[in-house]
């Protein structure tokens, strides 16, 4: 029977032995999807007992917790609150902790729906939102009126590491919490809750389920207090999550660990082999030295995911970007990642920047790395940028 996990274990331990809470003497390995609407107790001592842990199926279920255990285990929470996507968990963050006549601060790089968020919802209910570079100095953007600091590390399509604790530093002289997006690292590199911040979200529809079929996102907070919060703030939203969609994100959980050292390698040797292409002009790769913030990836990070970023020289025109995507094979264009297979999506970042403009003029590509053969994409990749050199010729 499973015990659990203890503070010198592994992630990779910790991913199998969590959330396994078995009492009979022989038991399923995963524990079963639990549906209700409608909990009963045979008596009132029961009632009094059981009630304030699971008492209606809208509060989640054993299925739930179980989820939540594991998410806890991983990221170092006091507690987890589940949510219908990863936007849903980063909007619920961001409305625990946002105030009337406050405003908060967001890292200009915050991944797009983020910034409509607080762009259009938060300014009808009196919040201002100020944006701020992701690589410079935030204390003169903090006083009194701070409510919280919204990061993102990487940040979204041009990948920026940002120093979080220094942004916890900052953050802590004006009380401010701080929440940090760590989809990109899917709670296996970056551990965000130990460098201090208050509040580590993930979309789980990315690397957790890991295989590009559930929507889903998680709240992982480093104090009760915190976790009450958010708790409160899902309740009166009415937000819940089908408990076959958490069964189906904890069996990915399960095998996280293992796929993105795959999509880690395979991203690595894709960016490498990029960087040496004729037609791209840099390489947006956190784990590479050439890039912006690496000694911070260095320091706080012990691995990469499999999403980065190239920028095209700037005379490679629109005709031949298309040449280029529609002869690969093994990249398909999608607007999600963190599944098993490869895409590659052309992107704007510049669209989405107030304080720190993005001036490249070169065509964006976001890459997500696979599970695939990498050599088999590389020599995918090589084919399609024989076809985006064909036209010019």
């Amino acid at each position: 029977m499973s015990r659990g996990s203890n503070e010198h274990d592994k992630d990779a331990t910790r991913l199998i032995a969590t959330g396994r809470h078995h009492a009979p003497s022989f038991h399923a390995v995963n524990p079963p999807v639990e549906r209700a609407s409608t909990f009963v107790f045979p008596t009132y001592g029961d009632f009094k007992r059981e009630a304030p842990k699971i008492r209606y199926g809208r509060l989640g279920t054993s299925t739930h917790r179980a989820f939540e255990d594991s998410l806890a285990a991983l990221e170092g929470a006091e507690g987890v609150v589940l949510a219908p996507s990863g936007l849903a968990a980063i909007t619920l963050s961001i409305l625990a902790c946002a105030e009337a006549g406050a405003k908060i601060l967001v890292a200009d790089t915050v991944y797009g729906p983020t910034r409509y968020f607080c762009d259009a919802m938060l300014k009808r209910y009196g919040v201002e939102t100020v944006y701020y570079d992701p690589m410079a100095d935030i204390t003169p953007l903090l006083d009194q009126r701070v409510s919280a600091i919204v990061a993102e590390s990487p940040g979204s399509l041009t990948f920026e590491v940002q120093d979080i604790p220094a942004t916890v530093a900052a953050a802590s002289t004006v009380g401010a919490p701080v929440i940090v997006d760590n989809t990109w690292s899917g709670g296996v590199f970056l551990k965000p809750l130990a460098l201090g911040a208050d509040i580590s979200v993930q979309a789980c529809t990315k690397y957790i389920v890991g295989h590009a079929d559930v929507l889903l996102g998680a709240v992982l907070c480093r104090t009760e207090e915190a976790r009450e919060r958010v708790f409160r703030t899902a309740l009166n939203l009415g937000l819940c999550v089908s408990p076959d969609d958490v069964y189906l994100a904890h069996r990915g959980l399960r095998t996280a660990a293992v796929r993105l050292e795959r999509h880690q390698a395979s991203g690595l040797a894709l960016a490498d082999w990029l960087a040496g292409r004729p037609e791209v002009e840099t390489v947006l790769h956190p784990a590479r030295s050439d890039h912006p913030g690496h000694d911070v990836w260095k320091r706080d990070f012990t691995g990469a995911s499999g999403l980065f970023g190239v920028v095209l020289r700037p005379d490679i025109d629109d005709a031949a970007l298309g040449r280029f995507l529609d002869a690969t094979r093994f990249f398909a264009m999608g607007f999600s990642w963190g599944g098993y297979e490869s895409l590659c999506v052309p992107v704007r970042p510049e669209r989405d920047r107030t304080a720190a403009p993005w001036s490249r003029k070169g065509r964006v590509l976001r890459f997500h790395a696979g599970l695939e053969d990498p050599a088999d994409l590389i020599a995918d990749l090589e084919l399609a940028f024989r076809a985006m050199d064909a036209g010019a010729r």
